[in-house]
């Protein structure tokens, strides 16, 4: 079914970075694939100061308003399944001030994925009501929300 999809134009640098560096165009649950392809941005990034960190976040979450939008536009498709930009903002917001260690990784990855494929409220209200790059991203974000607070909440009741 996936290969009914528009293909991204793998030249264009924008559709790059909306698919994840290729992460996206995994033939089954890209939106998996995607969020596992950040982590090697996340270990790069993760010993900076919470200042730098979230600004990084920021940074990549205003550009991937536009980045999911124009990359939507040109394929013709609203959220294409291989655009996993919003996964990889939404798990690094998730991860910011996590535990050090591997298992945190995985619980904030699980967390994440929960909340991206179940939707609770409001999280499936922005996805129905908010279109574009901003309805792209918002619902990922408020993902990456929730499963910061399960997290740090998990790691406060566990350490």
């Amino acid at each position: 079914m996936s290969e009914l999809r528009p293909q991204p134009n793998w030249k264009n640098p924008v559709h790059l970075l909306a698919f994840g560096l290729g992460s996206g165009a995994a033939p089954k649950a890209p939106g998996t694939a995607g969020t596992l392809a950040v982590i090697p941005l996340y270990l790069l990034i993760s010993g900076l100061p919470s200042w730098g960190y979230m600004g990084i976040v920021l940074l990549m979450f205003v550009a991937g308003i536009w980045i999911c939008e124009r990359t939507s536009q040109d394929l013709g498709v609203h959220d294409h399944s291989g655009i996993v930009w919003d996964e990889w903002v939404g798990f690094l917001l998730a991860l910011c001030s996590a535990p050090p260690g591997w298992w945190w990784i995985l619980v904030a990855f699980v967390l994440l994925r929960f909340f991206d494929i179940v939707k609770p409220w409001p999280i499936n209200l922005l996805d129905e009501k908010v279109g574009g790059g901003l309805g792209i991203m918002l619902d990922d974000m408020l993902a990456g929300v929730y499963a910061f607070a399960f997290l740090h909440l998990a790691a406060r009741l566990l350490g």
